[in-house]
């Protein structure tokens, strides 16, 4: 119970820092920057208000689990208590399928750049990334992350400040000042004007595919968040009252790290007008190529310092929720049914190390078909994105019955896929890794996934009911006694961290 829950006493302050450590992706410092070196001031907002919205609305499932779900392990347990096997099996397939698109993001943007500045091999770099953190992880459990979350986060708030001041408030730095920044942007308007942006200007929120980016944004997130294991266990981990403070709290700490990413490092990229092209902006090196500028090669330790603690910390909390997955969803209810304590530990470690092996291994892969970060972000909404209702579902309504929540996931996926491919081809008449990365092909397959899951969901459930009684879903089985699991915050057994 311990290595997988962090005995359920975790409080408000550091379930917020685990928010941010594990929200905060190699995407969140690059993309952010990518998005406001394409598309100007609307990039950066579009990318941190896309990606908050998730994690305040994950409170709401945060306080649901602790009031209907208490033993829980895993976001699957519930499923399986709820709809049975075959809905277990389905969303097993859509939670895995989550945690290696996130992973491979993590790997594919702190390779790229580790590459960049340091020189050393990307595919090196691809598995140095999960090997440097599965033997923590695979020690200490969740509450190990927990720890590691505190410090990773106080280093990536402090290289941000360190940017944004160079970039706002440093008079001895290329830019240094705000008005300096907004002439240059304004100038650079007039010189490279943004296509579909108002009068071609970088200082307008009137931007066409900026907007376009913030609804793919939106929606592709919320599959990263509602269907990803690694947010439901610090949930579960947390104490009762610190679920939705820890929730809100980390939701609104998170969304200062993109944006102040994006405006200083993405914003000055365009104001000093680097030459970097588009396929280079698209790999994540808009701030390894400002940060260098600043500071020189201190400038890209201290980037490629920060991307590393917040790919770690993804990439740790990422391991440790395949590793409760199948755990707890594929060992002990096909393998072992019987499994005890140390049978579950010893599973769990195993499966971390075998999933840092892996997933360096995948990462090479995606880098040999040529997949760059930017389009595996705008790609994963249409693989997750039509799990989201379901899954939602499964713990706020209880009329959902087990052929809705199938059906309308399988649905939404084809769908998505289907949309994706005739957008992508109707468009441009050809399909290929250029042509399905645009903006409205992702879009619609984006839309698509999770709007006819939905659809398909609730219309199944109305015609096929199936009313629960969630008292029933407290009958989920601890592996040993817990007391922390039944009692309120003031009954917990020992302090909580």
């Amino acid at each position: 119970e311990q290595f997988s829950t962090a005995g359920r006493s975790i409080k408000a302050g550091l379930t917020a820092c685990d928010i941010v450590s594990k929200w905060t992706w190699a995407a969140t410092l690059l993309q952010s920057a990518n998005v406001a070196y394409k598309y100007g001031v609307s990039g950066p907002f579009w990318y941190a208000s896309g990606a908050t919205i998730q994690v305040l609305l994950f409170a709401v499932l945060a306080v649901e689990i602790k009031r209907k779900a208490p033993t829980t392990h895993t976001c699957l347990e519930i499923v399986k208590a709820r709809w049975g096997t075959a809905a277990h099996i389905v969303f097993l397939v859509f939670c895995l399928l989550t945690n290696i698109i996130v992973t491979s993001m993590l790997i594919l943007g702190g390779a790229s750049v580790v590459n960049a500045l340091t020189g050393v091999n990307i595919y090196a770099g691809a598995f140095l990334i999960p090997v440097g953190v599965m033997l923590y992880t695979a020690h200490g459990g969740l509450k190990a992350t927990f720890i590691a979350a505190w410090g990773h986060v106080a280093v990536i708030y402090i290289a941000l400040c360190t940017f944004a001041f160079l970039i706002y408030a440093a008079p001895n730095s290329p830019l240094g000042s705000i008005s300096k920044v907004y002439d240059n942007l304004t100038q650079m308007g007039l010189q490279r004007p943004v296509d579909h942006n108002k009068e071609g200007s970088y200082l307008t929120m009137w931007s066409q595919e900026g907007l376009v980016f913030g609804i793919i944004n939106v929606i592709g997130n919320f599959g990263t968040v509602f269907v990803d294991q690694a947010y439901w266990q610090g949930a579960i981990a947390a104490k009762p009252s610190a679920t939705y403070k820890g929730y809100l709290l980390g939701g609104l700490c998170w969304f200062a790290v993109p944006f102040t990413m994006a405006t200083s490092l993405g914003l000055g990229a365009r104001a000093l007008n680097l030459p970097i092209s588009l396929d280079e902006s698209n790999a994540g090196l808009v701030p390894p190529a400002v940060a260098t500028v600043l500071l020189g090669a201190g400038g890209g330790f201290l980037l490629v310092f920060q991307l590393w603690m917040a790919v770690t910390a993804s990439g740790s909390a990422e391991q440790i929720a395949v590793s409760s997955l199948i755990a707890y969803d594929v060992y002990r209810p096909y393998v072992n049914k019987k499994a005890t304590g140390k049978q579950i530990i010893f599973v769990s470690r195993m499966v971390v190390l075998a999933y840092g092996v892996l997933s360096g291994v995948l990462a090479i892969v995606l880098l040999k078909i040529g997949l760059s970060l930017g389009w595996v972000y705008l790609f994963m909404g249409i693989v997750v994105g039509s799990a989201v209702p379901p899954i939602a579902f499964c713990i706020t309504w209880n009329k959902i019955s087990a052929a809705g929540a199938i059906s309308g996931a399988i649905a939404g996926l084809v769908g998505a896929v289907i949309t994706w491919l005739a957008v992508a081809k109707g468009l441009t008449g050809q399909i290929t890794i250029a042509t399905l990365g645009g903006d409205f092909p992702m879009l619609a397959g984006n839309c698509m996934a999770i709007g006819m899951s939905a659809v398909v969901c609730i219309v199944v459930s109305v015609i096929k009911s199936q009313e629960y009684d969630w008292t029933m879903m407290k009958d989920i089985p601890l592996v040993e006694d817990d007391p922390n699991a039944f009692m309120a915050d003031d009954q917990v057994g020992h302090p909580g961290i």
